[in-house]
């Protein structure tokens, strides 16, 4: 007989998964080796795509429902497996591809959630939250609103140009945006319909200011970690329970997090394999991974 298949992230990828690929299986969750190209863990509700978000093709077309994510920012950041400091040329057009794909990822009703700088200073002043905006909208994307997340941590400024001088001074706004995007329609009519947000809560989150801490590089183990309570926000607004949310710079796992916590399936993308692992441990110590 041929080698028997486990039924699991065929849920999300609409295939099955070889038995001969799980290095290790408990209660709630199965754990596939982190090796590029393979499916580092999954449970009922989460997947972790260890590839490179270019390449993987374990994304079906037309499968998502909302996409949250926080890119690398092109500041020079010390990721392990991404050059953070290229070109804005070159940044703008790696936005660009990714961008397109998660296009095509989207369903047609599908959201996008954006966390990107206002602007940045390092290496050139540059208007990176309305450039990456315009290259959303040249993509097909329609623009909806935009979020501005305080997130006033203003300690960590290190630059002032002409200091007490008007002669080249920097104006750094301790902010950044959350630029909320979609596919064909606003209206959403896909997915269950059921909605888990309470009305304080959606009184507060439709206001267009954001006010929470960010998070702990140390906490986490990731160079540029971004608060569970962002995509939280962002998945309880703009999708319904049991929808699917992809990150595909899915970093240290926020987003799969919120998802498992919040009745969502959660895709994440990285290509890291050490932050694949960290993602993992955090779903399995902070989210709520479903029994099967």
């Amino acid at each position: 007989m041929g080698e028997s298949l486990l039924i699991g992230p065929e849920f999300f990828f609409g295939r099955m998964i070889k038995r001969s690929s799980i290095q290790a299986a408990g209660e709630d969750y199965a754990r596939i080796g982190c090796v590029a190209g393979n499916f580092c863990y999954w449970d009922t509700r989460t997947a972790i795509i260890n590839e490179d978000v270019f390449a993987t093709k374990n994304v079906g077309a037309e499968s998502i429902d909302l996409v949250v994510t926080s890119p690398p920012y092109n500041v020079d950041i010390q990721y392990t497996s991404h050059n953070d400091k290229v070109t804005y040329g070159e940044y703008r057009e790696f936005s660009r591809a990714w961008m397109e794909r998660a296009f095509g990822w989207l369903k047609p009703d599908g959201r996008f959630c954006l966390n990107i700088p206002l602007d940045k200073n390092k290496g050139g002043q540059q208007s990176v939250g309305a450039d990456l905006t315009t290259i959303a909208k040249e993509i097909g994307f329609k623009y909806h609103s935009t979020i501005i997340w305080n997130e006033g941590n203003i300690s960590r400024r290190t630059a002032w140009g002409s200091w007490v001088s008007a002669s080249a001074p920097y104006v750094i706004a301790p902010v950044e945006l959350i630029v909320v995007l979609y596919k064909d329609s606003w209206k959403k009519t896909s997915g269950s319909r059921r909605s888990d947000i309470t009305r304080e809560e959606f009184l507060e989150w439709t206001n267009g200011l954001w006010t929470f801490n960010g998070e702990r590089k140390k906490r986490i183990g990731h160079p540029a970690p971004f608060p569970v309570e962002l995509p939280m926000r962002c998945m309880k607004l703009f999708s319904f329970t049991g929808d699917t949310v992809l990150d595909p710079f899915m970093g240290s796992g926020s987003t799969l997090v919120a998802a498992s916590r919040n009745n969502r399936k959660g895709i994440g993308i990285e290509i890291d394999p050490r932050y694949c692992e960290i993602a993992a441990d955090r779903i399995k110590r902070e989210g709520q991974p479903a029994h099967e």
